[in-house]
């Protein structure tokens, strides 16, 4: 014989545990979102500055004889070489400018960034791209170690 006063299922308590339980779940599920988010733009930053350095790394192969030096970096639009042959000094000054502007395109995504070319034993350069990954407005430095807040990307690169 069945007891007709006993009761089945869940009581409201049970409910309202399961419901915290989940509750709790989706807020760590939200938080590796976020961070999962903020990894793939620090991922993105540094194959952007990659790619620019590379880039400017074919630029100094293409035109050996040209100086290259962050110095020599032009405020304003030289000679475009696209449209008329240029001397080695001319190529090497229009893309320096070139990498420039890349370098702080909106579509880099990098904030302030700067780019450093130095050269280093014999005819090899080094190639540094450096730009505030954690955007606290600190200045670009990265010498070792680079300053916190500071990502840096370094290639050398031999002609």
């Amino acid at each position: 014989m069945t007891n007709p006063t006993a009761q089945s299922g869940f009581t409201l308590l049970e409910v309202m545990i399961a419901l915290v339980i989940f509750s709790i779940g989706l807020l760590g599920l939200s938080g590796l979102q976020a961070i999962s988010l903020q990894n793939n733009q620090v991922a993105y930053s540094r194959t952007v500055a990659t790619m620019l350095a590379y880039d400017m790394a074919d630029r100094i192969r293409n035109n050996r004889t040209g100086t290259y030096s962050t110095a020599a970096i032009p405020a304003a639009a030289p000679t475009s070489c696209v449209t008329s042959s240029c001397l080695p000094a001319a190529m090497a000054a229009h893309d320096l400018w070139e990498w420039e502007q890349s370098l702080n395109a909106a579509q880099s995504n990098l904030l302030s960034a700067q780019g450093f070319i130095t050269p280093a034993a014999g005819p090899t350069f080094t190639i540094t791209i450096g730009w505030d990954e954690n955007r606290t407005g600190a200045a670009i430095d990265c010498g070792p170690p680079p300053a916190a807040g500071i990502a840096c990307v370094s290639i050398a690169v031999t002609p």
